[in-house]
């Protein structure tokens, strides 16, 4: 299944609502997920980190550096179901 993030909401520090279509959506730790080195590096200011979007083309939670993350893995995180390969 592709799921597609519809919705994407900062609540605080490393932590987001995400909403997917077909109505799941929950809380998830993006420190959790990825190590904050590389491209996630400025997201570890809370400023840049508050900057979230869903990338339009892609549908997926963005930053303005380019940073995303895969729909598939926070798709899993939200809705406690493995990744289907």
């Amino acid at each position: 299944m592709v799921v597609f993030v519809i919705y994407v909401w900062f609540v605080g520090f490393h932590l987001l609502y995400v909403r997917f279509e077909y109505g799941v959506g929950g809380d998830v730790d993006v420190a959790g997920l990825v190590e904050l080195e590389g491209v996630f590096a400025p997201l570890r200011d809370p400023a840049r980190f508050a900057e979230v979007s869903v990338h339009p083309e892609l549908r997926t939670v963005c930053w303005p550096n380019g940073a995303d993350l895969d729909p598939d893995v926070l798709y899993a995180r939200v809705s406690g179901k493995p990744i289907r390969l």
